[in-house]
């Protein structure tokens, strides 16, 4: 009997695209794992709350309110990325961090910046098919344990001739008799097999499943390249062509349930419906983060590593406009995805991008360089802050860390410090700070556990012991930290 498809109703996808919280809210949620940054982190909640206003419009005046993009401009360790990918945990929305150094332009060997937007595309179809997934669960599970019923106690199989109806062979009574009590006896196994399925009774007991053999992928020479479109369809093409190929699989009864489980979800699920959902939710919630936007400012091409850097731009140009890309689930237009730019600028300028570039990220914001008490924040406030990480880790040893109040701020400046002597690598400097610190204690804390030892306390003489002179030498400092 086949089963009914899972219909996409507007309401419900509007409300995966959709962030309902404030910008205030969401600024006090970055600032749960962000120090500092108020107007990068403004800038960022005010683009998200107008995409939620924007869906509040008439149909007519919200096709004309597009996005507004964001340039963000800072060293390397002071929070764009990390804004970025908290954003992207943050939004009910598809959402792709990309490098802007991979992408070549046109006609040089490189990734296609079209496939920014295919990829894009698949976050989208798997947030629409994972929520689809999540409504049929309950159903899914039911008939996957209908599957494992009938592999552990099939029904018994009616062996009549065909034309016994007609020869009037299909009327004999005692026959009837026959097949009776067994159909009774297989319906008590049932029963009884169900019944313990449902109890968990049977989870570590072995079976045969028939699974399919998912081939590996014959067109993968596509990949990185202009081809790469051309690549997934014809894939796609070859896949719907060719037969499922079938191999049995020794699992565990728990095992096969999760498996059967995943091929009912499939059948409940109308996947182009899912596809027609996730092309709108791109279009209409996508979010892209360009990193690294300043390695490909540079005006006019000099030959050797920058021979495409411009064309870079003029390529990803159209993207940023609007225009529509062709994926294997349909066009995607990009007039309302929002774009994010991040760079350091420290050899490059903003306005060394070409002009209709500049134009098409009217929002700057400028990350201020951490200070010393910036650092101390990050050392201690955020949900994964690193001293918290830390501890965490020896706590699995059996060992209690503990940081004084002067080894925080004494690490702290000294992060401060070396950034300001050396290369700034802002909040970064802090990792390999800290690595080098707990060097010892990382290395000895089981044989410091099976001696007795469960507290190690770091102050700020400790921090001196094991860093002071590093920190001093500037040559030595360079290669350390």
């Amino acid at each position: 009997m086949p089963r009914k498809k899972v219909e996409i109703k507007k309401d419900e996808l509007q409300e995966l695209g959709l962030n309902e919280q404030t910008p205030r809210e969401i600024v006090e949620e970055l600032n749960r794992h962000i120090v500092g940054q108020e107007e990068a982190k403004k800038s960022v909640a005010i683009a998200l709350r107008n995409r939620w206003r924007s869906r509040k419009l008439s149909d007519d005046m919200r096709d004309d309110v597009i996005p507004k993009n964001i340039l963000m401009i800072g060293s390397t360790g002071v929070g764009k990325t990390e804004i970025a990918r908290r954003l992207a945990k943050l939004v009910k929305a598809p959402f792709i961090k990309v490098e802007a150094t991979k992408f070549t332009e046109v006609g040089y060997v490189g990734r296609d910046v079209e496939s920014i937007i295919r990829d894009l595309m698949q976050i989208a179809v798997r947030m629409v098919r994972q929520q689809k997934t999540e409504e049929v669960k309950e159903k899914a599970r039911e008939n996957a344990n209908e599957r494992l019923l009938d592999i552990l106690v099939p029904e018994p199989k009616k062996s009549q001739n065909p034309l016994s109806k007609l020869f009037g062979g299909g009327d004999n009574d005692g026959n009837e008799d026959k097949t009776e009590e067994p159909k009774d006896n297989s319906k008590a196994g049932r029963e009884f097999v169900k019944k313990r399925l449902e109890k968990g009774k049977m989870e570590d007991e072995m079976i045969e499943l028939e699974v399919s053999d998912h081939a590996k992928p014959m067109v993968g020479m596509f990949s990185g390249s202009s081809l790469e479109s051309m690549g997934d369809n014809l894939q796609d093409m070859i896949g719907s062509l060719m037969p499922k190929r079938m191999r049995k699989r020794k699992v565990t009864i728990a095992a096969a349930r999760k498996i059967l489980e995943q091929e009912e979800a499939e059948k409940l699920i109308d996947m182009e419906e899912v596809a027609e959902a996730a092309v709108t939710l791109a279009e209409r919630s996508g979010i892209v983060f360009f990193d690294e936007i300043d390695k490909v400012a540079t005006r006019g091409s000099v030959g050797g590593a920058d021979v495409s850097r411009e064309g870079v731009q003029r390529d990803i140009l159209p993207i940023v406009e609007g225009s529509t890309v062709m994926t294997k689930y349909g066009p995607v237009k990009t007039d309302h995805i929002l774009f994010i730019a991040a760079g350091a600028f420290h050899t490059a300028k903003p306005s060394d991008l070409i002009p209709e570039l500049q134009g098409r990220f009217p929002i700057r914001v400028e990350l201020k360089s951490l200070q010393k008490e910036d650092f101390e924040k990050i050392l201690t406030e955020p949900q994964n802050a690193l001293i918290k990480q830390y501890k965490a880790l020896l706590k699995v040893e059996g060992l209690e860390l503990e940081f004084k109040a002067d080894a925080i701020g004494r690490i702290a400046e000294m992060a401060y410090d070396v950034n300001e002597q050396s290369e700034d690598i802002g909040a970064r400097r802090l990792h390999t700070l800290l690595e080098k610190l707990l060097e010892d204690v990382s290395f000895d804390a089981p044989d410091m556990v099976k001696e007795g030892k469960t507290k190690i306390s770091v102050d700020a003489k400790y921090v001196d012991e094991r860093l002071k002179e590093i920190a001093k030498n500037r040559d030595l400092s360079q290669f350390i930290l």
